[in-house]
This record gives structure tokens, C-alpha cells and sequence, in this order.
């Protein structure tokens, strides 16, 4: 089985909710993602089936979202905007600054797992930029004192 049979259960029963399977689709990817680290290969076939859709069809959803990945991905995936508004108040700056930190460049993962980095458009946070998202959370008015902080209280998690 590519995913549990927790989790496939409850696709099952959740889809019975949505008016066609394909309107499961995004939410389906989130929870695999957040159970396998990435979509892998078996994982977009897998869903392709149950959601009779083709194999294409699935993975171009998944080019067209930024934060669905095909390979694997860091523990904490550091999501810095770089957009007009984080732009203009420091977040091409937190961006170099999470490379040096990390020893790491855009899309790529730490030797150790524990953090990708990632520069994006926007994570519609422009009232608090700059702003980084690191897996589901949110953090803002960043400077690099404060992005330090950031990452290493997600390292102490690990």
C-alpha cells in the first residue's frame, strides 16, 4: 500500500462529500504529502485511480501548485516570499540569509532532512513582510536576528 489504510479510508468516506471525486483532489494530495514527505510516483498513481483520473491530470494539478512537491522535501519546508511587498522590506535579504544559515539554494534539502528552502511569489502575508511559511506556519516582520530564532526552534524540534 502506497499510503495507510487510515488514510485511504478516509478518502474514501470524504469523497462521498464532494459532488465529483476530482473536487477531493487538492486536499487528497495535502494528506498524502503530509503523510509521505512528498508525491511520489506510486502515490500520484494511486490517487490518478481513485479519482479516475489519469496519471496527467494529477500532476498537472500538482505543477500548477507550488506547495505540492515529487520528491522529497526537508522535515520543515522554508517557504520565503520574495514578492513586492516582503521585497521591499527585507525578504530577498531573509532568502540569502537562509542560504548562508542553512548551506542550502532555492528547492533544495539540508544533508541531515531537517530543512528545504524554498523562494515564493507570495503567502499572502504582505501587511507583516517580510514573511517566511514553514510547513503550515506562518511567520512575520521578519529580520535576520528573528529568522535565526525561527530556525532554530524548529531544529530543537527535530
Amino acid at each position: 500500500m502506497v499510503i495507510s489504510d487510515k488514510l485511504d479510508k478516509f478518502f474514501d468516506e470524504k469523497m462521498k462529500e464532494y459532488p465529483t471525486k476530482r473536487g477531493f483532489l487538492v486536499p487528497m494530495l495535502l494528506y498524502t504529502q503530509d503523510e509521505l514527505g512528498y508525491l511520489s510516483d506510486e502515490a500520484i498513481a494511486h490517487l490518478a485511480k481513485k479519482t479516475e483520473l489519469t496519471e496527467l491530470e494529477v500532476r498537472n494539478v500538482i505543477s500548477y501548485y507550488s506547495l505540492l512537491h515529487t520528491k522529497p522535501m526537508g522535515k520543515y519546508h522554508v517557504q520565503v516570499c520574495t514578492n513586492i511587498s516582503c521585497m521591499l522590506r527585507g525578504g530577498e535579504e531573509i532568502l540569502e540569509h537562509c542560504k548562508s544559515k542553512l548551506g542550502i539554494g532555492h528547492k533544495q534539502t539540508t544533508a541531515d532532512g531537517t530543512f528545504s528552502l524554498e523562494e515564493v511569489e507570495c503567502i499572502g502575508a504582505c501587511s507583516w513582510a517580510p514573511a517566511v511559511q514553514v510547513n503550515y506556519d506562518f511567520h512575520e516582520n521578519l529580520t535576520n536576528d528573528k529568522m535565526d530564532a525561527v530556525l532554530e526552534g524548529y531544529r530543537k524540534k527535530r
